[in-house]
């Protein structure tokens, strides 16, 4: 990641990082880290490396942001999260909680660089979520071009886009996505059921689902 002044001085370098790597801390829980966290600095770490790759991988899929910018989001939605430890509620889970923050920061980032915010889901992801919202195999993909698939799928709202990704990309559960997004179960029920109802009308359209 990149590194600034402020960031070592918030969030633990490298360095620190190495030594929390011990099969010991790697068997506790968030709260538990989060815990040890408060009083020393360098336990962070732990969390950082725990949840680094899918936050990453998460920013890459709801935003157009090169894998720089991607990590610059990253590494101030740690900051964020480290100098908020104390206003997570341990009746959530720490991964929610960090998804959340993780979103709103590119959301803002985007807003402040006047970018729209999309989509990136590469060849793998798309399969993945036609074979999860409808009854496309994956030859019938290859046979109509994915390219055209994802063309739908980045047509779709961003709120039922979003909803989407979260659940059959990230796989997370309708509580997690509730936490995510701020939304009554009821809504985020509605915006995956909404979601893949719009994916199948796109689809029928373009003549690539009956």
């Amino acid at each position: 990641m990149n590194s600034t002044e402020s960031t070592n001085q918030d969030t633990p370098n490298e360095k620190q990082r190495t030594h929390m790597n011990e099969p010991g801390y790697q068997e506790q829980s968030d709260v538990e880290i989060i815990e040890l966290a408060k009083k020393n600095a360098d336990f962070f770490g732990v969390l950082m490396e725990r949840y680094e790759t899918p936050l990453l991988r998460y920013i890459h899929r709801i935003s157009s942001f090169d894998h720089d910018d991607a990590e610059d989001i990253l590494q101030e939605s740690f900051i964020k999260a480290y100098r908020n430890l104390n206003d997570f509620d341990h009746d959530s889970k720490f991964s929610s909680w960090m998804y959340r923050i993780v979103r709103n920061q590119t959301i803002d980032v985007a807003r402040k660089r006047k970018i729209r915010v999309t989509v990136s889901i590469d060849e793998h992801d798309l399969s993945h979520i036609l074979r999860a919202t409808t009854d496309i195999e994956d030859e019938t993909a290859r046979k109509y071009d994915l390219a055209r698939i994802n063309i739908a799928v980045r047509s779709l709202p961003e709120t039922y886009r979003e909803a989407l990704i979260l659940r059959f990309l990230e796989e997370k559960s309708y509580e997690e996505i509730m936490d995510i997004l701020h939304l009554p179960k009821g809504t985020v029920a509605t915006l995956i059921s909404r979601g893949k109802k719009l994916l199948h009308e796109h689809l029928r359209k373009e003549g690539i689902e009956r």
